[in-house]
């Protein structure tokens, strides 16, 4: 009598794994073509049209032409680039010295609490956190009256509506997306590699340069990302603490949308502030010789 051929459920199993695995990556990637990649596609197709007369359009370039001739939009379009850029680079000296003494420096519980109260600032929305800085800087405002007491002043001092005081908010902002990324990878940075490095004859500098700042580069490039792109995009901070001269190219944009309902306008300036935040966080993983994925892993 033969017995009966075993029952095999492997194919079984691996369809269901497989379907399981589809049905965790719907949301994700619903939530990536519906809010991400589809406005995007639209946003171009928009751009590419000019307005004729009411509700007629036609295939043009005139939105990006009227970008290059418009000496104020150029302008504008360079100086958040480049004010952006510093801004990063300026989060990065104060937030890597301060994301090493948390990681390395801190023991139990010094190292939580440090932590948290790198947190607490950002428990409250950036609006609050922008207006704080307005009560500190205004002509009125708490500094002021403490330089007047002190006799260091004479008269009220402004501090509001200057690119310095646009450049403190933006790395004030922005502080936390790049402390944390920084104190994930340097907890993960073994101290007897440091111990050896001061060994074999290194210094604080040389230590730092040759091992700390080699591991800890995924974590600098993937916060200085973050940093880069939230503060292109930025439009409460500069606009606040700017004030109307503040030249943010998303108050352009804004412009454009709400003021004067040019929705071709204002498309193509969208779709040009995301090509420039493209283009500089590629050619920054290319100079820290990064790559994406190492990056966000």
């Amino acid at each position: 009598m033969t017995n009966p051929a075993p029952v095999t459920t492997g194919g079984k199993t691996s369809g269901t794994i497989r379907f399981g695995a589809v049905l965790l990556a719907m949301p994700l990637v619903l939530w990536l073509f519906l809010l991400v990649i589809l406005p995007h596609i639209d946003l171009l197709l928009v751009s590419l049209h000019e307005r004729i007369s009411y509700g007629k359009y036609e295939f043009s370039l005139i939105n990006y032409i009227e970008f290059f001739v418009e000496p104020l939009y150029w302008n504008t379009y360079v100086r958040t680039a480049v004010m952006s850029i510093m801004a990063t680079v300026l989060t990065l000296v104060i937030g890597f010295p301060v994301s090493y003494y948390i990681a390395k420096m801190m023991r139990g519980k010094g190292k939580s609490i440090l932590f948290l109260l790198c947190l607490i600032p950002f428990w409250v929305s950036e609006l609050v956190r922008t207006f704080g800085w307005m009560i500190l800087l205004r002509e009125s405002g708490v500094i002021s009256n403490f330089l007047q007491w002190a006799g260091i002043a004479d008269v009220p001092v402004e501090m509001l509506y200057n690119d310095a005081t646009i450049m403190v908010g933006l790395v004030y902002t922005s502080m936390l997306f790049m402390v944390v990324p920084l104190v994930s990878v340097l907890d993960s940075l073994d101290d007897s590699l440091i111990e050896a490095g001061y060994d074999l004859g290194g210094n604080a500098f040389t230590v730092t340069r040759d091992i700390v700042i080699p591991h800890a580069m995924p974590g600098i490039a993937s916060g200085c990302i973050v940093v880069f792109m939230l503060t292109l995009g930025n439009y409460l901070t500069p606009n606040l603490l700017g004030g109307k001269d503040s030249l943010w190219f998303t108050e352009q944009i804004y412009t454009q949308f709400i003021t004067r309902f040019n929705w071709e306008t204002g498309s193509a300036f969208g779709f040009l502030l995301l090509v420039l935040s493209s283009l500089i966080v590629w050619f920054g993983l290319k100079i820290s010789r990064q790559t994406l994925s190492e990056t966000v892993g």
